[in-house]
């Protein structure tokens, strides 16, 4: 289902509207009865990073930085 509202009716409602969103309804925001923006809720945002939590499953070889080799660059390496 989709909600259209105005700009002017958006000003004045915006926390309902964002209520809908979060509800999963499709808010539209139209002016000129042209559709400008879509209001979507905000879904799987990432919690706080912990430090180390990766500590020891992640391995880096010792050569990552070592320069490549002119075939590479050149394009033959295929």
């Amino acid at each position: 289902m989709s909600k259209n509202v105005t700009i002017e009716e958006a000003d004045g409602h915006l926390g309902d509207l964002i209520k809908l969103a979060e509800q999963g309804e499709d808010v539209v925001i139209v002016q000129n009865s042209q559709p400008k923006a879509r209001l979507v809720a905000v879904r799987g945002v990432a919690g706080a990073r912990v430090f180390g939590q990766y500590h020891g499953k992640i391995a880096v070889n010792a050569d990552f930085d070592a320069p490549l080799p002119d075939d590479f660059w050149l394009g033959q390496n295929a």
